[in-house]
């Protein structure tokens, strides 16, 4: 029995890992925390969890986190867990981080696009980026996890077999990407609200999102040249899930007219439990992904150009069901267990 803590457990991915992990047979919830007033029964919190959990949330003590568990879920702010990862991996424990502090192998790009001063870039270079259709291999043996942002997972799952089989002009990519409110996280800002989020449709951050330059740096690894996507994410009025609709050119010479490209991504991600490829013609919708973990691709050529459309849940595939997707690669599970 493996014995976990969630710190952060009060936002919207720790509350979708605690859902996760009561389903998992090999898994014991031992130590949950959160920034909060007062120790409160996580029953008390959320009632959902009344007779399945009633352990009590406080403020994180690292001590007793240590002593506790086995592996740690940081589902935390941007820019907090890089003063705890270091007590922890120091105790010996296995840390699987959501949020961006580990994801930049240049702590500059990471100050750049989050504004602040990164304190432990010792560990920076052992952290493996988490995910498993591209990283499974590094992710085994990993102490400490960069869990990948919804946008990007969604964004590099849909190029990868394009990207590293040099089908197209790296230039071209341009990526059309809409998220429900809960990507933001669970906070009190007037952006947010109801009234300003209902009956509305609005892009933001436009080609300056914090996730271009993840996108950037993976893709880039996958096709060996630097890439520089033109990134666009939008907000929708739901709750959850992100729909990515991606154009390309493809590159010279590189597609044979005989090739099929709905059959090159069936061949990339037939071992992959958590990618589906749509029929040809048939393309994914955030219904289809809703509270799973799955991420749904469809494709489209035409003439010089292809459409990837990809969707996810961006509370599970996106953050909470990849982050138990990849403990379960470090501690040799069933890599669906709990998520299917």
């Amino acid at each position: 029995m493996v014995n976990v803590g969630i710190i952060g457990v009060t936002g919207y991915a720790g509350e979708e890992l605690i859902d996760i992990l009561l389903k998992h047979p090999s898994v014991r919830i031992a130590n949950i925390s959160a920034k909060i007033d007062k120790p409160r029964r996580i029953s008390d919190i959320f009632p959902k969890f009344k007779n399945r959990i009633d352990l009590v949330c406080s403020e994180p003590d690292l001590a007793k986190i240590a002593s506790d568990c086995d592996v740690v879920f940081l589902a935390l702010p941007h820019t907090v867990s890089m003063g705890i990862v270091p007590g922890l991996l120091k105790a010996g424990k296995k840390v699987i981080d959501l949020s961006a502090d580990y994801r930049f192998k240049e702590a500059k790009i990471y100050e750049k696009f989050y504004n602040t001063r990164h304190t432990d870039k010792p560990h920076i270079a052992g952290a493996v980026y988490g995910l498993p259709e591209i990283y499974r291999a590094k992710i085994r043996n990993a102490l400490l996890i960069a869990n990948p942002g919804c946008y990007p997972t969604v964004s590099i799952l849909a190029l990868a077999p394009l990207v590293a089989l040099d089908l197209i002009d790296l230039d071209s990519i341009i990526i059309d990407a809409k998220s429900g409110v809960t990507g933001a996280g669970r906070k009190v800002a007037e952006n947010f609200l109801f009234s300003e989020i209902n009956d509305d449709f609005k892009a933001y951050k436009v080609n300056s999102h914090q996730h271009a330059p993840e996108i950037n740096q993976e893709l880039s690894k996958l096709s060996g040249k630097k890439i520089e996507v033109t990134f666009v994410p939008h907000l929708l009025p739901l709750d959850r899930g992100i729909l990515a609709t991606i154009y390309a050119r493809k590159k010279k010479g590189a597609i044979r007219k005989t090739q099929n490209l709905f059959t090159l991504y069936k061949n990339f991600y037939k071992k992959e439990p958590f990618v589906r490829v749509k029929n040809e013609g048939d393309f994914p919708r955030i219904k289809d992904v809703f509270k799973t973990n799955f991420c749904d691709i469809g494709i489209k050529e035409e003439k010089d150009a292809i459409i990837i459309i990809a969707a996810i849940d961006n509370l599970l595939k996106g953050a909470a069901g990849q982050a138990v997707q990849n403990m379960n690669i470090i501690f040799k599970f069933p890599e669906d267990t709990a998520l299917i």
